[in-house]
């Protein structure tokens, strides 16, 4: 049986399953109406799967970044230097494709010569023991526990205006079948998931399980990040929601509109964790159980995400992965 056109596959609580029609196994060449299809069900779904496809080229890749915001800069949302410089925290996260440096390779592992043009190189999946203060205990991580890494959006949030649109292609991941639990700390509720699933959480639904006093707030809020101040609330500009999109780690204070400031660093991000928590619990985050060539699309301005798992250090995970810049910075549009 084929298709003839685009087919979308909704999925709970966020997400679609995306179905390619017969004439192309590249989304990037979709045709024109197929292609709109395409982008109304990433900005109304929010994280697009298609399957298969292990053989899309890093040009493809980003074309079709390109495709869904055409004012992206020729630039890596965090600028490519960013991953040579050994300040850089980011250092040890991906290597650019040679050829096509919008796009990096994430992973963990040693790989050999000839991947995309590329000499050995070696990746290292980022887990809970770099970034969090307190540590799973070794019984924990023996019972299969990992945590949420780092909720964010892919953005610099510094010169840049953040990516309408990530890409991430799953071409070597870790046996799905491998589960690991994440234990909600301040609730004990648990989530299962499987080895190094990328887990997705909703602005629109971060904004909806707002009370009104709260969202009365975060409508007239800014996210001061550098020389990025930012709304708190993003609008859609396809279903017109908003959709509360916070960088946790990024902000650094708080301004409303009649001149009131959070200015400690402490208070505003513990304004931003009360807000964004809800959005956060199990019934509302979409955990995606990595198959090899699945290529995951997700409206960078409509979800945060977070990497999971604990690897081994010889345990092998290659992604290719997009977003660029953007021309505009996301607005917040009251009707």
């Amino acid at each position: 049986m084929t298709n003839k056109t685009l087919e979308i596959t909704p999925q709970k609580p966020l997400g679609a399953v995306i179905t390619l029609p017969s004439y192309t196994n590249d989304p990037s060449k979709l045709n024109d109406d197929d292609f709109a299809k395409l982008k109304s069900a990433l900005l109304t779904y929010s994280v697009l799967v298609i399957k298969n496809q292990q053989d899309l080229s890093p040009e493809s890749q980003h074309a079709l970044n390109v495709r869904f915001d055409p004012s992206s800069a020729t630039n890596y949302g965090h600028k490519e230097e960013l991953f040579h410089s050994k300040k850089s925290i980011l250092a040890k996260d991906g290597r650019c494709v040679p050829r096509r440096p919008e796009v990096m390779m994430v992973g963990n592992g040693s790989f050999d010569e000839g991947h995309e043009g590329m000499k050995e190189f070696k990746l290292e999946h980022p887990m809970h023991k770099t970034f969090h203060k307190k540590l799973l205990t070794e019984e924990e991580l023996e019972a299969g526990q990992t945590r949420f890494y780092r909720w964010h959006i892919d953005a610099a949030l510094y010169e840049l205006s953040p990516p309408v649109v990530t890409t991430l292609l799953g071409l070597v991941v870790p046996n799905s079948s491998e589960r690991q639990k994440i234990v909600y700390e301040d609730t004990g509720e648990e989530i299962d998931i499987a080895k190094g699933a990328t887990a997705f959480a909703s602005g629109k639904i971060a904004f909806d399980l707002l009370s009104d006093e709260d969202k009365a707030f975060v409508l007239d809020t800014t996210v001061d990040s550098k020389v990025k101040i930012l709304p708190m609330v993003w609008t859609n500009p396809e279903t017109g929601n908003h959709h509360l999109q916070v960088h946790g780690c990024c902000v650094y204070r708080l301004l409303d509109s009649k001149g009131n400031v959070v200015a400690e660093l402490e208070d505003a991000r513990k304004i931003c964790q009360r807000l964004m928590r809800p959005a956060i619990g199990p019934s509302n985050v979409y955990c995606h159980d990595w198959k090899e060539g699945d290529l995951c699309i997700f409206h960078n301005r409509g979800v945060i995400h977070s990497v999971t798992g604990e690897l081994d250090p010889n345990e092998k995970r290659l992604m290719h992965q997009c977003n660029i810049a953007s021309g505009s910075d996301p607005e917040l549009v009251i009707r």
